[in-house]
């Protein structure tokens, strides 16, 4: 039977959060505070994204903020200017689809309704969709400022879904499959190991009429649809 399939874009279709890990060590390095722990400058850094928002531009504001709060030293220009090129080389690294993604998406197309579904800054989110080479293979693509219950409920209603055959796919627990769940969708847990800290949480048990299932890998979508 023809399901409807939401699927997540970061971390699900290709590596995103790999780039942002990496200047966090960079810009922890730099920091090289006396005091505090990678872990404590971390937290400060969590709390301040928890702030800005999502996107590459906004974690260039989060680490400039985190450091001129937390730097032991005067800070000079050249230094703001090495913490600013830390979250703006984001942009340029090439979006790298996960393996498996290109030749799954291409087996259910004919089997099933593939909507792309990410959250984020519009003209980030819309770059790396045209940048990936698949948006041919979606019929509807979807960008939205948040994903939670309210959102997955307007979904269901402007593209009048069938909530028992349609399932969002993703690798965040907090925006892909608990509020999924919660608005009466099914829903696939693909795992990532470096998902954003400020996605995770306890994937929620899914409602008695409910399917949750977990994969290990986007191409074992294949085996289910």
């Amino acid at each position: 039977m023809r399901q409807h399939l939401l699927i997540d874009a970061d971390d699900t279709l290709w590596e995103n959060n790999m780039y942002f890990e990496q200047a966090i060590h960079n810009f922890i390095s730099f920091l090289n505070h006396s005091n505090l722990s990678h872990e404590e400058v971390r937290a400060v850094l969590n709390e301040t994204e928890r702030t800005m928002g999502y996107g590459a531009t906004n974690f260039t504001n989060s680490l400039l903020a985190t450091y001129q709060q937390l730097a032991e030293d005067t800070i000079n220009e050249e230094q703001l200017q090495y913490v600013r090129q830390l979250g703006e080389q984001i942009h340029s690294h090439p979006l790298q689809l996960l393996d498996g993604v290109q030749e799954t998406l291409e087996y259910l197309v004919p089997r099933h309704n593939l909507m792309l579904l990410t959250k984020g800054v519009q003209e980030e989110q819309q770059l790396k969709i045209e940048r990936s080479g698949i948006e041919q293979l979606f019929n509807h693509v979807l960008i939205v400022p948040e994903k939670n219950v309210d959102t997955y409920h307007q979904l269901i209603e402007q593209l009048e879904l069938h909530p028992p055959l349609t399932w969002m796919i993703g690798n965040s627990p907090r925006s892909d499959i608990n509020p999924a769940l919660a608005a009466g969708l099914n829903a696939i847990y693909v795992p990532h190991p470096q998902t954003w800290v400020l996605e995770h949480e306890e994937v929620a048990a899914p409602p008695m009429d409910k399917q949750l299932l977990t994969i290990d890998r986007f191409a074992d979508l294949r085996v289910h649809f």
